[in-house]
């Protein structure tokens, strides 16, 4: 099998979330890849967001999504080095949930130094595995 890849240099403003979202559903359908497609539109929302929320500024970021022996692989990198951290749940702050939404459905995820900043990914695996 071959492998698709796709990216796409985004600002880290607010529109971009549903950008991303819509990119990823709309490269899923176009490649008939068999992934749960909620399940990564959710996901690459919780990484945008990330970027927004948290790295900001004027510099863009890149969303990379690629289809490589039925694993999907979807990331983003920024110019921060700060790493994203899975926190503890806290009824009391509704917001801070989104690496362990990442963490609990991704089949693998991570971060990784790239270009003075960092990447960070999930993959999902093939439907059936």
């Amino acid at each position: 099998m071959s492998t698709l890849t796709a990216s796409m240099d985004l600002r880290p403003s607010a529109r971009s979330v549903p950008v991303a979202r819509h990119l990823v559903l709309d490269l899923l359908r176009s490649w008939q890849a068999l992934h749960d497609a909620e399940d990564a539109a959710l996901l690459v929302t919780e990484l945008v967001a990330n970027v927004v929320d948290h790295v900001g500024g004027a510099e863009p970021f890149t969303l990379e999504v690629s289809l490589a022996e039925d694993w999907l692989r979807i990331g983003v990198v920024d110019g921060s080095s700060v790493r994203p951290v899975v926190r503890e749940l806290d009824t009391g702050h509704p917001r801070g949930r989104g690496m362990r939404m990442v963490a609990a459905i991704a089949d693998r995820w991570g971060a990784e130094d790239h270009c003075g900043g960092k990447r960070v990914w999930f993959d999902l695996r093939p439907p059936g595995l």
